[in-house]
């Protein structure tokens, strides 16, 4: 059987043609989609780290907030890399 999943691309920015009118919509958005896929039938759902978006600069508060609100979708992260400021020679 295949598996079906979605990769959120979900961004806020303070601007006034945002359909997204703060960072805490952003997160509320997200985890109402995840419980939305689940109720659909997907898999998995997967949310990408924006390091410079204070909202979603680390995934794993919103991680934990939709595993609270589902029970058999997948979750996790889609990328995960260090912030491009930090280096190691």
């Amino acid at each position: 059987m295949k598996k079906i999943g979605f990769l959120s691309f979900g961004h806020w920015s303070d601007s006034p043609h945002s359909q997204v009118r703060t960072a805490s919509d952003t997160l509320l958005q997200s985890i109402e989609l995840a419980v939305a896929a689940e109720e659909l039938g997907v898999d998995g759902a997967y949310y990408r780290v924006h390091h410079f978006a204070q909202q979603l600069g680390s995934p794993f508060p919103l991680l934990s907030a939709v595993g609270a609100r589902t029970t058999r979708i997948e979750i996790g992260t889609a990328v995960m890399m260090g912030p491009s400021s930090i280096y190691v020679w």
